[in-house]
């Protein structure tokens, strides 16, 4: 019987690919345990995912009296967790408290952040998490941060336009570069799947309240790299709305929401999903067991009759809504 396995599935398996610590491990791999269709064509691999588990809690346990809680790791949150990177002084600090008004220590000397440190987006109705780093140095990336960076959705290298933009940018590219990632902006969807070092990644230029229009244009037309130029200002808020709006599209995700029969819908907390996801995914994402219990559903988005039934085969698209019937 084959697997059918879903696109959640092969998204935590990606995770889990890319892990660098005990703990970003444990969580793809029960994310797969959760998300794997439960059928006799399975059972090897729900076996498998289920030893592995095990060993990793283990393992866990064996080194927590000498290696202690794991300070990099930043557990994901909302539509998608974007790390920012950068040199000292670049503005990554100021960006995530402008956006997020996370309690993120922003100073004007350098090496004022010390870990990673996490803060919710809003953007429309739902969030983006973005996590503050350490700066990096070709000469040093703190212990740790790699992991940070391996388990993100999307890396926003970060570097400040007004102070010799280019070589910036050549320093922090090389910093990942010369750790096997290959950095690109295309969307998250649209990655080579056995490619595990390709990352989508942008290139925030902050600090644009500092420079010209000019500068920015001379900046683009001298930039011959693969990542596409996003320019902010993180103290005046200029260019956040794009930086947003793009940082949605690469997550490759939709907002779907739900109903209950003969109630309003609840547009309070929508479900993200990744592009391509069925009914089943998202009834899945409400409860495990809820794909096997469901009879049908009814839709309303875009394209269809309101309340159209539909079984959990049927794609989803983004602000769709959904009742489903058990």
């Amino acid at each position: 019987m084959p697997a059918n396995l879903t696109p959640e599935y092969e998204k935590a398996d990606r995770r889990y690919r890319q892990a660098g610590t005990d703990a970003e491990k444990l969580d793809a791999l029960q994310e797969m345990l959760r998300a794997i269709p439960k059928h006799k064509g399975t059972d090897h691999m729900q076996g498998d995912l289920k030893r592995r588990i095990s060993q990793i809690r283990k393992d866990v346990a064996q080194k927590g009296s000498t290696r202690g809680f794991d300070q990099f790791h930043i557990p994901k949150s909302g539509a998608g967790q974007v790390v920012l990177i950068g040199m000292p002084n670049t503005g990554k600090s100021q960006l995530v408290a402008t956006s997020t008004n996370a309690p993120v220590k922003v100073a004007e000397y350098p090496y004022a952040t010390a870990l990673p440190a996490p803060g919710m987006w809003p953007y429309e109705d739902v969030q983006i998490q973005l996590v503050d780093t350490p700066p990096i140095t070709p000469e040093h990336v703190p212990p740790g941060l790699m992991g940070t960076i391996n388990y993100a959705d999307i890396i926003a290298l970060v570097i400040d336009v007004s102070s010799e933009p280019l070589g910036q940018i050549d320093e922090t590219f090389s910093v990942l570069t010369e750790r096997k990632l290959e950095l690109t902006s295309l969307p998250r969807n649209q990655l080579d799947p056995e490619n595990h070092h390709q990352r989508s990644a942008i290139l925030v230029v902050n600090k644009l309240d500092l420079v010209s229009p000019g500068d920015i244009e001379a900046l683009r037309e001298l930039y011959t790299g693969p990542l596409e130029i996003m320019p902010v200002s993180a103290t005046t808020g200029e260019g956040l709305d794009a930086l947003g709006s793009r940082l949605w599209e690469m997550l490759s995700v939709i907002r779907v929401y739900t109903k209950e029969p003969g109630k309003p819908i609840d547009k309070a907390k929508p479900y993200t999903l990744d592009i391509g996801a069925t009914i089943a995914d998202l009834a899945a994402d409400i409860h495990r067991d809820l794909s096997e219990k469901m009879k049908f559903a009814r839709i309303w988005g875009e394209g269809r009759f309101d309340g159209q039934r539909a079984q959990q085969s049927e794609p989803l698209h983004d602000k769709d809504v959904v009742e489903i019937h058990q």
